[in-house]
């Protein structure tokens, strides 16, 4: 059993209250949820508005496969525009 982890640290720029970072960080998870077949939540950072820590996950038994959606959920996210990826960490058990 492989398992991929990635945490993300984004910057919202459309965030002027924790009410719009809330609705842009649910909307974001939303699409990947269904999207991809991965865990996904807010894991840290939740008091700021206008960042944000995403953790999400994946299991599955190759090692490439793990990377490869971690990479296309990392690509995902990158390509929406209220959001900026500051930095990003993948972990393969």
């Amino acid at each position: 059993m492989i398992i991929g982890a990635c945490s993300l640290k984004l910057m919202i720029y459309e965030s002027y209250s924790l009410k719009d970072k809330r609705h842009i960080i649910k909307s974001i998870i939303g699409k990947i949820q269904s999207r991809f077949n991965v865990s996904i939540a807010e894991v840290d950072l939740n008091d700021s508005w206008q960042t944000s820590i995403i953790g999400f996950a994946c299991v599955t038994n190759d090692t490439s496969h793990a990377n490869q959606i971690l990479s296309n959920v990392i690509k995902f996210i990158d390509g929406d525009s209220r959001v900026e990826i500051i930095n990003y960490n993948i972990e393969i058990l």
